[in-house]
C-alpha cells in the first residue's frame, strides 16, 4: 500500500466499527514472610463484586503506557515500592484471560503477571481498593472456582464465601472475584515449576543467603519438607546455580555448630540438572 493510501485509510478508519473491548492487567504478586508463601489480595472497594477479595490489577492506560507498565504501577499502588523497588522485583506476564462472561461490565481481556521478590512491605490499599493484605496461599482453597464467573455478586455486593472484616482481616473464604482463582492457581503452578529448571528461588531471597534458606524457600513454594543434606548436595552440584562468597552467616546453628557460608546467585539461567519435586523425582523414576 502507498503511503497516501495508507494515510486515507487510517483517516477514515473509524474503531468504533468493532464492539469494544478492553484490557485489564492481574497481579500474581508472591513473597516470603514468617518462612510461609504469601499472596497479596486486595478487597474490592466498588462494584462489581463490592467486599470481595481479587488480585490487584486495573485497566492499561490506553495509549500512555504498555502492558509491564501498567503491572509495575499496580504493583507499586498496593505496596508502595518505588522505582529502586520494583528493580528487585522478578516480574513476568503470566498468561491472557479473555472469556466474554468473566467480566460483567463488559468483554474485559486481562493479561496476567507474575511477581515475586523477598520481604516485599506491607499491603496498602490502593484509591480503588477498600484493604489490600499479605494472604497465606496454604489458607486459600483454589479448587471450586470455575474459569468463569457464572453469577453476579449478592445483594450485599459478596459472593459466597467472602467474609466481612477491616483491612487486617484475614479471612477469605473459598471464592475470589472474576476467575482469579483460576489466575492465581495458574501462578502458583507457573512458580513452582519455575524453581525446578531456573535459579528463580533466589529472587525470594536477599543479595546472600544460605542454603538452608534456599531450602525454606523451595519448600515453602513447593507445599514440601525437603532432606537438607540432600538438597545441600544437590544445589552445589549444579553448575552455576550458587556461588560462594567466601563469608559466614552472623550467627551458628541453633544446635551451636558453626556459621553456615554465605552464597550468592550464580550466572545460570536454567539449572541442569533440574531440581524436581518430589512428587515429580518419584514419577521420573
Amino acid at each position: 500500500m502507498a503511503p497516501q493510501q495508507e494515510e486515507d485509510f487510517l483517516a477514515a478508519y473509524d474503531p468504533r466499527a468493532f464492539d469494544p473491548i478492553a484490557v485489564t492487567v492481574d497481579m500474581v504478586a508472591l513473597t516470603l514472610r514468617a518462612g510461609a508463601l504469601h499472596v497479596l489480595l486486595v478487597r474490592r472497594g466498588g462494584p462489581p463484586f463490592q467486599g470481595a477479595w481479587a488480585l490487584p490489577g486495573g485497566f492499561v492506560r490506553a495509549g500512555r503506557e504498555s502492558l509491564d507498565q501498567a503491572a509495575a504501577r499496580e504493583l507499586a499502588e498496593e505496596t508502595g515500592l518505588d522505582a529502586a523497588g520494583l528493580g528487585r522485583v522478578h516480574l513476568e506476564q503470566l498468561g491472557s484471560y479473555g472469556h466474554p462472561g468473566r467480566d460483567p461490565r463488559m468483554h474485559v481481556v486481562s493479561v496476567a503477571h507474575l511477581a515475586f521478590a523477598p520481604d516485599l512491605p506491607d499491603a496498602r490499599a490502593g484509591s480503588d481498593a477498600a484493604a489490600a493484605a499479605w494472604i497465606p496461599v496454604a489458607e486459600l482453597d483454589l479448587s471450586r472456582q470455575p474459569d468463569a464467573p457464572t453469577r453476579r455478586p449478592n445483594e450485599q455486593g459478596r459472593r459466597p464465601g467472602a467474609h466481612g472484616g477491616g483491612p487486617g482481616h484475614r479471612s477469605v473464604g473459598t471464592e475470589l472475584a472474576f476467575d482469579h482463582a483460576r489466575i492465581l492457581a495458574d501462578g502458583l503452578d507457573r512458580a513452582r515449576s519455575k524453581i525446578e529448571y531456573t535459579p528463580l528461588a533466589t529472587a525470594f531471597l536477599g543479595e546472600h543467603f544460605t542454603i538452608s534458606e534456599l531450602r525454606a524457600v523451595y519448600e515453602a513454594v513447593w507445599g514440601a519438607t525437603l532432606h537438607a543434606g540432600n538438597f545441600h548436595r544437590k544445589v552445589l552440584s549444579v553448575p552455576g546455580f550458587v556461588e560462594s562468597t567466601g563469608g559466614t552467616a552472623t550467627h551458628g546453628s541453633v544446635r551451636g555448630g558453626p556459621r553456615a557460608r554465605l552464597y550468592r546467585a550464580g550466572d545460570a539461567r536454567l539449572l541442569h540438572p533440574a531440581l524436581l519435586r518430589p512428587d515429580r523425582e518419584e514419577t521420573v523414576r
